[in-house]
């Protein structure tokens, strides 16, 4: 990596971490302050809307991309659009929640935009489709998931560094300036929470995990199953907790606890020890995702599809375990 683009690295992080610093006293102005309760899995009363950071960071990124890249300009701010309306309407639910139809209508509109991006640079219908609904699920996936100090932006990180490792350069570059985004933030929800990252930050840290991917997809020749060993575990996490609920009958919409994470929460895990066994987890798969990567294609689908049921296999003897 040429040694300015270190630096460029370095301005997204500082970027994200000073926004966030801000966001801390505008929530505390705003009165923008999530409070423990039942459905919660903080003691302390604590401010929204630190994401706010990472989401500016990535912006940021994406115009420098424009300026270095100009023959890659559109596509950076076609997704920035995207990313700017997730973030909008999550904002908006951040100071006045909202029904949920109006923030899906949103979602999906931003996601329309990624799947089109993918149709236009892979002449692929079935990897645009793919990535669309993958998107969908990635920005609701990550709000569901941050309910713990550092949870979502740990694994968001470790994509990061997943992506930047498989992509070829220059595009690794989107994966290094989603991980430096999130580092800026990561201080200040993480091991003590400061601040919380909001619907601002999940549902957008959803949409640019979804947009390295989809670019990985789009660009190489790796078997695409290898580029969900990066987000496995808040797949299985998510998609589990989200059948189980329909399985049951219960109101799967509505917020709850039953996600393992929150088990362990709740059989009085520290939030320290849940995310950094999480982050334990996906370091492990992003590994075996990169030695797969050079491996024959045949090889790549075989690896990928054992560790995605290994996961499903671990979430489903962990949670028995928690449910004891």
């Amino acid at each position: 990596m040429p040694q300015s683009q270190y630096w460029l690295l370095l301005l997204v992080l500082t970027t994200a971490a000073v926004v966030t610093w801000l966001a801390i006293r505008y929530a505390r102005w705003r009165q923008l302050i999530d409070q423990p309760g039942e459905r919660r899995s903080h003691a302390v009363s604590t401010p929204r809307g630190g994401g706010i950071g990472i989401v500016v960071s990535q912006l940021l990124a994406c115009g420098l991309g424009a300026m270095w890249m100009p023959a890659h300009a559109v596509t950076l701010l076609v997704f920035a659009a995207g990313l700017l309306l997730v973030a909008g309407i999550g904002w908006w639910d951040d100071h006045r929640s909202l029904p949920a139809l109006p923030r899906l209508c949103v979602h999906l509109l931003a996601a329309l935009l990624l799947g089109a991006m993918v149709w236009v640079g892979t002449g692929s219908v079935v990897k645009a489709v793919f990535c669309f609904v993958l998107a969908v699920s990635l920005i609701n996936i990550w709000n569901f998931m941050d309910g713990i100090n550092g949870l979502a932006a740990t694994q968001a990180i470790l994509v990061g560094l997943g992506a930047a490792w498989l992509l070829p350069w220059p595009f690794a570059m989107a994966g290094g300036a989603l991980a430096a985004g999130c580092v800026g933030f990561l201080p200040f929800n993480f091991p003590r929470a400061r601040v919380f990252m909001g619907d601002v930050g999940s549902g957008a840290l959803g949409y640019l995990v979804a947009g390295v991917l989809a670019l990985g997809l789009s660009v190489t020749e790796t078997a695409p199953v290898l580029w969900l060993m990066l987000p496995a575990v808040f797949l299985a996490d998510a998609g589990f907790t989200l059948l189980s609920r329909m399985l049951r009958g219960e109101r799967w919409m509505q917020p709850h606890t039953q996600h393992l994470y929150q088990r362990f929460v709740k059989r009085e895990c520290s939030h320290t020890a849940v995310t950094l066994g999480y982050a334990l987890f996906s370091l492990v798969g992003l590994t075996l995702a990169a030695q797969f990567s050079r491996l024959p294609l045949g090889w790549g689908w075989a690896g990928g599809i054992t560790w995605l049921a290994a996961t499903a296999a671990a979430w489903m003897f962990l949670r028995a375990t928690a449910l004891k």
